[in-house]
């Protein structure tokens, strides 16, 4: 029942946005800025209801330890979809996910994921990698946050995998700084019973921000392994 009531609320949302974006527009016709927050909002508070549904209580810690004057890289580790509901309904500023491309194929979903500055991958295509850490470099020059899973997949067995290096230049070529982000319990909600949705315990910890402006090349090409150990560290 909890899966099938889901299955109903995030159709009416994705339906819902569409008009909810008519009354952003109505609202602040000459300012996009403010546009892009109140969907922000919007879709958090989507994120939070869908989180609430599944039964599941999360506990957040680190929070504070995000900068809201700047933008950053967030590197995270990734077990579920739930990963995305728990983490983008509590991030403090406009944050755009880098996500494979086909996701933006979903009806909706894709035009959502446009509007809030998300970027789409096509991990065949080494162009289209390099193509999307450019774009996601300017991104954050514009004052936009980026979300990255650099496993490049969700985990199968929980462990935190390997990082592609390739991610973090987003970090060292905009000079912006790494938040590394753990979550745990977020298999519990889906993968390990798909399609059925459980309730689970989830903790999901942001550390402390590691600067990237003035790093040396040697420093720069032990940065994805310095932050996967403060990742598994901080999973306890």
């Amino acid at each position: 029942m909890r899966t099938v009531i889901t299955l109903i609320y995030v159709v009416f949302f994705l339906i819902s946005s569409f008009p909810a974006a008519g009354i952003q527009w109505l609202i602040s016709p000459k300012d996009r800025h403010r546009r892009d927050l109140m969907m922000l909002h919007y879709v958090q508070w989507g994120f939070r209801c869908v989180e609430k549904l599944s039964g599941s209580h999360v506990t957040v810690k680190g929070l504070e330890n995000v900068p809201t004057d700047r933008p950053v890289l967030y590197i995270s580790n990734h077990q579920s979809f739930y990963d995305i509901v728990v983490t983008y309904s509590r991030l403090p500023g406009l944050t755009g996910f880098i996500s494979k491309q086909s996701v933006f194929k979903v009806p909706i979903l894709g035009y959502l994921m446009k509007r809030l500055f998300c970027l789409g991958i096509d991990r065949a295509d080494l162009r289209s990698g390099l193509k999307v850490i450019l774009d996601a470099i300017e991104e954050v020059k514009q004052g936009i946050s980026i979300f990255i899973y650099p496993e490049g997949t969700r985990s199968k067995d929980g462990k935190v995998h390997s990082f592609h290096a390739g991610s973090f230049k987003v970090a060292t070529k905009s000079g912006c700084p790494v938040v590394p982000v753990a979550v745990t319990g977020t298999r519990d909600i889906l993968e390990y019973h798909f399609p059925n949705i459980k309730k689970s315990e989830v903790t999901l910890t942001f550390g402390k921000p590691i600067e990237t402006k003035d790093m040396s090349r040697d420093e720069q090409k032990e940065l994805p392994k310095r932050v996967q150990a403060e990742i598994i560290r901080m999973q306890g």
